[in-house]
Parts: structure tokens; sequence; C-alpha cells
């Protein structure tokens, strides 16, 4: 049984403990939390133990969980990981590129496992693809959300769009050539409104655009490739893989047009959309990473590679 200590148990580490409780393999030792009020309610609400010193509590524990705010990610990462910790974090996996590097360095040296909280590679959505060939030319992504004070510490780039950078990194497998970016700032000091074009070696353009400033609630992404169309929508968690139908295809929904080529069969797919929780779904994976010693779905690498092109974006906006 693997004991878990909680760093933050704001809004996001209350979903955390709530999951942890659900996971057979582990037991939680208790929380860590500054702030008066959080840890009345979750001492109240969970019967945890609050600890007030940082060092005792990460030496009781196998896995630190940090939920925190941003900048208090790389002190917590350093300690746990230099007492043999595994770490999992919440995105963005650090405030600075340094601390970023720093942390990568630290987990090499000490051996333990770190996973990065990008939660939309555990939806539904997403994970309905995991057999289907991706090979995308062109994507279109488009995050929108409400405005929401909590979480305006950053900008929207490390708010929202670094969801689908990580995703997008995941799926091109070619590196970046050249970064385009305009943002403008409108209800906070930092872009709360962001355009980003993303040209990779290998020939695929991703435009991203992010907002935490809409009037309605939108996380979509469009891949475009040959013979294929694929949308997927993070939201309604829906999939749907359009493409020209080959002999081989399984049976799907399809119709014949009429090209210049002759008659092509376009065959409509929905792929099965299992029901599921995407934060207990990445929390159980990384128990299980440690426990069968592989490498987490999102490693300190993945998480570090979205942070840096995350921080070039901004250099761009600058």
């Amino acid at each position: 049984m693997l004991k878990v200590g909680v760093f933050g148990v704001g809004h996001l580490g209350k979903y955390h403990l709530n999951n942890w409780k659900e996971i057979p393999e582990v037991s939680i030792v208790g929380f860590f939390d500054p702030n008066n009020d959080n840890a009345k309610e979750v001492e109240k609400t969970y019967g945890l133990k609050r600890f007030m010193d940082e060092e005792a509590f990460i030496a009781e524990c196998d896995i630190i969980d940090i939920v925190t705010p941003t900048q208090h990610h790389f002190p917590v990462c350093e300690m746990a990981i230099k007492m043999g910790k595994h770490v999992f974090v919440e995105k963005p996996m650090a405030n600075t590129i340094e601390e970023g590097k720093a942390i990568v360095n630290m987990v090499k040296e000490a051996n333990v496992k770190l996973q990065v909280g990008h939660v939309e590679r555990f939806n539904p959505a997403y994970t309905a693809l995991k057999n289907a060939s991706l090979n995308p030319l062109f994507i279109e992504v488009h995050r929108l959300a409400q405005f929401n004070p909590r979480g305006t510490e950053v900008s929207v780039i490390f708010d929202l769009m670094i969801h689908d950078i990580d995703i997008i990194l995941s799926i091109v497998k070619s590196d970046i050539k050249n970064i385009s970016a305009s943002g403008v700032a409108v209800l906070t000091d930092t872009p709360d409104i962001a355009n980003v074009r993303i040209e990779f070696n290998n020939g695929c353009v991703a435009n991203l655009t992010s907002s935490r400033i809409s009037m309605k609630k939108m996380r979509k992404i469009r891949l475009f490739q040959k013979d294929a169309y694929i949308g997927i929508d993070f939201l309604e968690k829906n999939t749907e893989i359009i493409k020209l139908k080959k002999p081989e295809d399984p049976e799907t929904f399809s119709f014949d047009i009429e090209t210049h080529q002759g008659t092509k069969t376009i065959s409509i797919e929905n792929p099965v959309i299992e029901d599921g929780n995407a934060i207990k779904a990445e929390l159980s994976s990384f128990v299980h990473s440690i426990l069968n010693n592989e490498t987490p779905v999102v490693s300190e690498i993945d998480g570090f590679l979205a942070m840096e092109v995350a921080h070039q974006i901004l250099e761009k906006i600058g």
C-alpha cells in the first residue's frame, strides 16, 4: 500500500482527495496547507491529519501530490525528490524553465517517478483514439472558458493552452520549426486571450486559440490528415472520425461522393467513449507506473517540453 500526502487542498486539491480515496493501492497520510479555512474544512470533511512541518510530512509518504499554486511547485518538488519520494505535480510543472530543467535532472538522479497533471491525456474523448493512426498535417484548437478569478495568477497560456500544447506534442512526432503568437491582457495583467501558430519540421501546422473571457465554454481539437478528419470534443466527450473508406475497414455509416477521380466512399465513425473520471484515471495511472516500474504517461520530460513551448509563446506575445 503506497502512502500519499497532498500539498494544497483548495478547489482542485479536494478533487484529488476524493479520487485518491477511491484508489485501492493507496492510503492518504494527510495534507499540508497553510490556509486555515481550507485546512479546517478538510479536517472536518475528510477526517485527515493536517501537517504543519513539510519535511516531517514528506518523510511519512511514498507519493507527494502537489496541488499548490504554480510558484510553490518547485520547492515542494525539490524537497520531495531529494527525499526519494515519487511526485505527482499539477501543470505547469514549474514556474520557470530553470526550475523545470532542475526537476528533470533531480528525477533522473533520484531514480523516482514524476507525473505532470496534464489531465486531458486521460479524457475519454482522447483515449478513445488510442488505436487510431494520427498523422495530422493541420490542427485547429479552441479552448474557451468563462472568466473565473481563480487561477489568474498565470496567463491563459499556462492556465488553459498548456493542455493543448501537451496534447499536440504527444501527437506530432516532430521538432518545432517556428512559433508565432499574439495575445491580449483584457481583465488581468497577463494575456487572457491568445492565438498561436506552431509550425513543425514535418510540415504540420497547429493553430491554437485560448480565451478565459468567453461567453461560452469550448474545448475542441480538430485534426486534418491525408484521407481523414478527426474531431475531439473534450468538453462534451465525443469523438468522430470522417475518412475515405478502405475495403478492410470495419462496417460503419458511409456514403458515396463523386470526385474527379471517380466515386469515393466516406465513412463516419464515432469511437466508443467509455465513462471515465480523468483525474482518477491519471492518479491511478501514476500509481501503476510506480508499482510496475514504468515511465508515467505524462513524464517530467513531457511536462518540461509543454512548459518550454508555453514560455516561448509568452516571449513571442511579450
